[in-house]
């Protein structure tokens, strides 16, 4: 029997779009869903939903979304040292991206679906007071303080894929002893953000709770399979009560950012490992993200391949 699969699919989402030449555009998530509709996956579309500011401030300090709704308001400038530029209805786009994947994990937590995706979603540059990497808000960030002060979970594994180090997450959370983070990258000598050293394992009391795995240009699938035991005995030692998956398909060759050689098949394996894990661990409370991933092709058989090993029974 397969798991009934949630995505979030709806024109709000396409919001979240930045002005060309900008490499993250709606182009991205529309050829994922063309692609879900043209091989016929079953699964249940969930409509975009819009987070309110209460709760972007569960993790965003109130001057950083302040700062964010003049600059949407304005409609020019600079978010950040200049990867994000601001654009007329930024704000709105990324309360958008929020309130999506919050849906997400409410929709799994209330059992409505096995598990979901959220494709806009998996910003995980952003801090708690700026934005930075094409990320305005961290929805990472405010599904784990949403889950904990509303849900009462406290053991999360966030997983974390995408090219790019997340750390706008790993950061926030090294103090946490119970945020633990398994994150596999491009090494930061070579790439944004420059950070992830695999000497970086959680400070204090969470120290062991974070595992970094830097990789080399040019690294494949390869890589990715032998990671998955590693991440396999963290995950089970962890005893997560829900898992967080940002899939970031900049890691694919051929993305015009990224230095990785992945196919779509290091995402299939991926996922279909965390799928067996959420299953034998937590109730099967698993949620995806999409991340990065700036060659649109790239993203949907990325993706769909995640939606694949999620539904799988």
């Amino acid at each position: 029997m397969t798991c009934t699969m949630g995505v979030l699919e709806g024109k709000e989402l396409l919001l979240y779009s930045f002005p060309s030449p900008h490499p993250f555009t709606s182009a991205r998530v529309q050829r994922f869903w063309d692609e879900v509709r043209k091989k016929g996956l079953d699964v249940r579309r969930l409509a975009p939903q819009k987070a309110e500011k209460n709760l972007i401030e569960l993790f965003h300090t109130k001057e950083h979304i302040r700062y964010i709704e003049l600059a949407s308001d304005l409609g020019y400038g600079a978010l950040d040292q200049g990867d994000t530029p601001a654009y007329k209805g930024v704000f709105e786009a990324t309360q958008y991206v929020l309130g999506s994947t919050l849906f997400a994990v409410e929709s799994v937590m209330s059992g409505e679906v096995d598990h979901a995706f959220n494709p806009v979603g998996g910003l995980h540059h952003a801090t708690r007071d700026s934005s930075a990497g094409f990320c305005v808000f961290n929805d990472i960030g405010v599904a784990v303080e949403l889950m904990r002060s509303h849900r009462k979970v406290r053991r999360i594994l966030y997983v974390d894929i995408d090219v790019h180090h997340g750390d706008g997450v790993f950061y926030s959370y090294e103090s946490d002893p119970e945020l633990f983070i398994f994150d596999i990258h491009e090494d930061g000598r070579f790439l944004y953000p420059g950070t992830g050293s695999e000497s970086e394992t959680g400070l204090g009391d969470a120290k062991g709770t974070k595992v970094n795995v830097p990789l080399q240009p040019g690294a494949g699938d390869g890589e990715i399979e032998k990671q998955i035991p590693r991440l396999e005995e963290f995950a089970r030692k962890a005893r997560p009560e829900f898992i967080i998956l940002q899939c970031g398909a900049d890691g694919l060759a051929g993305d015009p950012i990224g230095g990785l050689n992945y196919t779509p098949a290091a995402h299939r394996m991926l996922a279909t490992s965390l799928h067996k894990l959420a299953h034998d661990l937590c109730a099967g409370k698993i949620v995806a993200l999409g991340g990065g991933g700036y060659l649109p092709t790239n993203c949907a058989k990325a993706w769909v391949g995640v939606v694949e090993s999620l539904r799988a029974a």
